[in-house]
């Protein structure tokens, strides 16, 4: 296991902001921080996937693994090809899990795990494909522990635990060659002379990407493979910038979203924990694509806010953010279960303050709701297309949607035929949806907060209101879904950044408005700036 997950969550946020270094502004050459991510996850899920990995022109490849007890290390020129042979097992093995939860952000699943810690449940976060919490594995480890485990959370009441069985005959196991030679190996570190690598997914058809820093391909909880990127987060922001708001946003939006991100990186750094590194390359955390995307425009965002991190009360903010808010942000236990987050409240997305008055039109209430979502002027989004929306579907379409998402939960609704109603029950002051009914021939079942855009796919938000659908016949044909804007709508929305920063808003401002009471420090002396 990495040294790295020794160092607690609480400790690491410490370090990063009190111990890391001695500068005092972002011209300073602060120290950086090393970090995992993983940009290929779960590598062998699919037997007939690829993976090609190539040095740059003059360069070479450096692959060090371990051959039997010994350690060996080679060198080559050439791309390397990693392919997936399924390897026999000499017996069948079984493999279980207690599943615990199944959830659509991790967000929700670290709610759900330190609920059941306090229960006195030992779990771990897995992200097989959807989010889960499982049942500790090393304390959970035989049959019987399993299903008392099991049955003790049934009959407390939590009916969509279940145990995941899986019968394994044949593994994925990853083959390369060089000289002539080929190799199976478990773990495997490749570096270049260059510190510059290109990988190259088959699944996609995307050009290889240029990555900076190591590569390890190490197995992971699910019995694939993940191929790991160790690059410095400065260099690691720099192909996330990029791709996050556009290398054509303005400066105080782009120094914006670089001080977002790197916070966001680091009080995130034991996300995966379980697969032994740290972050992802894809929307579950920020995009990242190496350094193919990198632009001068970015990187002079990046390198102008070097070390800065966004802090409350002298901790690292929890940086959500999102495309865009349509017209109001949303506080945390709006989208997510856990305690507030006193930086992030409703605040109605517009440079002035005299569109809409929340305090005295609170969006919990359906009319003063649906008032607000037939505004379209005078907000910071109201000239992009997703600001509002509305989306017709027949309820085939919906009932088909929620029976696949009730079968990934588990639910005993799954079952059902016939969609009869669907009513908004509970809304949030931001006006989001906190509660709906799902009223079906089996009986009526309830969707929470942000799990609502996992069960339709017309929603883009949960900022929306329902419209019945006849269609000029007697029967109901579907609903309309009436909304605004893109995402959970948390913290600081980018395309309002922009607006922002395009009436002359400073970043410092910008990051201000969208967490208030925050304050930009700089990594690893405490030093503060404001606005």
């Amino acid at each position: 296991m990495k040294i790295i997950w020794r160092i607690s969550y609480t400790v690491l946020t410490t370090f990063c902001l009190l111990g890391l270094t001695g500068a005092s502004g972002p011209e300073s050459k602060t120290k950086d921080v090393e970090i995992r991510i993983g940009i290929v996850q779960r590598f062998g899920d699919n037997p007939t996937e690829q993976l090609q990995l190539e040095p740059t022109k003059g360069d070479r490849l450096r692959l060090k693994f371990k051959n039997g007890n010994t350690q060996q290390t080679l060198a080559t020129s050439n791309p390397l090809k990693l392919e997936v042979l399924m390897q026999a097992l000499p017996r069948t093995v079984v493999e279980e899990r207690v599943v615990l939860g199944t959830f659509r952000t991790y967000e929700t699943a670290e709610d759900s795990a330190r609920n059941w810690r306090n229960r006195g449940i030992e779990v771990e976060i897995a992200q097989p494909e959807r989010w889960q919490v499982w049942a500790k594995r090393d304390v959970y480890n035989t049959p019987l522990l399993r299903r008392l485990l099991l049955q003790s959370v049934q009959a407390a009441g939590y009916r969509t635990a279940f145990v995941n069985t899986q019968v394994l005959q044949k593994v994925p196991r990853v083959s390369w060659q060089v000289n002539g030679k080929r190799y199976n190996v478990d773990d495997l570190e490749i570096s270049s002379d260059k510190n510059l690598i290109r990988v190259n997914e088959s699944k996609k058809s995307e050009k290889a990407r240029l990555y900076s820093g190591q590569m390890e391909l190490q197995p992971n909880a699910y019995g694939s493979y993940t191929l790991v990127n160790e690059v410095g987060l400065e260099t690691y922001l720099r192909g996330v910038v990029p791709y996050e708001i556009g290398a054509s946003a303005p400066t105080a939006a782009m120094e914006a979203q670089a001080i977002i991100a790197r916070t966001y990186a680091l009080r995130n750094l034991h996300r995966f924990a379980i697969d032994e590194y740290q972050l992802c390359a894809d929307t579950h955390c920020q995009v990242y694509y190496g350094l193919s995307g990198v632009t001068a425009n970015t990187d002079q965002a990046i390198a102008a806010t070097r070390g800065m991190i966004l802090t409350y009360q002298n901790q690292l903010v929890d940086a959500l953010y999102s495309s865009t808010t349509g017209g109001v942000t949303a506080s945390f236990s709006d989208v997510w279960n856990g305690d507030e987050r006193p930086y992030l409240q409703p605040i109605v997305d517009a440079p002035s303050n005299n569109i809409w008055n929340l305090s005295g039109r609170n969006l919990a209430d359906e009319n003063q709701f649906q008032r607000f979502i037939s505004l379209k002027q005078g907000f910071n989004e109201s000239q992009w297309d997703l600001f509002r929306w509305r989306r017709e579907t027949s309820l085939k379409e919906i009932t088909q949607g929620l029976q696949k998402f009730l079968k990934v939960k588990n639910s005993p609704y799954a079952k059902f035929k016939t969609v009869r109603d669907i009513r908004v029950v509970e809304r949030s002051k931001s006006g989001r949806i906190l509660k709906l009914n799902v009223k079906t021939e089996i009986g009526t079942f309830s969707l929470h907060k942000d799990e609502v855009r996992s069960a339709f796919v017309a929603p883009v938000s949960t900022l929306f209101y329902l419209q019945p659908l006849n269609k000029g016949k007697t029967k109901l044909w579907g609903y309309a879904f009436v909304g605004g804007g893109l995402g959970h709508g948390v913290g600081l929305s980018q395309v309002g950044a922009q607006n922002l920063a395009q009436l002359g808003w400073s970043s410092p401002k910008i990051l201000q408005f969208y967490y208030p009471g925050t304050k930009i420090q700089i990594l690893g002396n405490g030093n503060q700036q404001t606005s």
